[in-house]
């Protein structure tokens, strides 16, 4: 009983070893990764003889983002991206084909910078619908209980289905944008 015991917490032992080794590969990886572009990045600002502060000035950030780019710290925007491009005549392919998570960083920057400019169109469709629905209820109201007679001009179809389709098209764009943008 005692061999099998043994065996049995020899074999958690050894399932639980590997869980973090993989885990520490999977960190070394993500390390690895950066340098590679933050290698990109450094060797082209070395072969053109500047300093961190030089390339700095060119991109309009300060001498601290260049060090982190350099150290795999952190990534740049994609628009910073786009300039290192041009300044060291590389092509974006070039520094972001071998890095990952910088393609990854880019990826995600991209969905989302366009995501709340068509979010904040469908709102306002949305909103755009409610606010002649308020109208016309409160029109309708006014009429019903008071002697004010306000005239609802533009149609019926107006004022009956338009709040409707501006609200359902607002409502099902946003929904669609949601679905469209969830996280992988």
């Amino acid at each position: 009983m005692q061999p099998m015991l043994a065996l049995l917490f020899t074999g958690i032992s050894l399932v639980l070893v590997a869980t973090q080794l993989r885990e520490i590969l999977k960190q070394l990886g993500k390390v690895i990764s950066r340098m590679i572009f933050a290698e990109k990045l450094k060797n082209e600002r070395l072969k053109k003889g500047w300093s961190q502060e030089e390339l700095a000035e060119q991109l309009f950030v300060s001498r601290q983002s260049v060090s982190k780019w350099e150290n795999g710290q952190n990534y740049p925007s994609i628009e910073i991206i786009i300039k290192v491009s041009d300044i060291f005549g590389v092509t974006i392919d070039e520094l972001l084909r071998s890095d990952e998570d910088l393609k990854e960083k880019v990826i995600q920057d991209s969905k989302q910078l366009a995501h709340p400019k068509l979010k904040f169109m469908f709102d306002m469709l949305w909103l755009m619908g409610a606010a002649i629905l308020l109208v016309k209820i409160t029109s309708l109201v006014l009429n019903h209980f008071t002697v004010l007679q306000i005239p609802l001009y533009g149609g019926s179809f107006l004022w009956n289905f338009g709040p409707l389709i501006l609200m359902i098209g607002g409502a099902i764009g946003s929904n669609m944008l949601k679905e469209m943008y969830k996280e992988d």
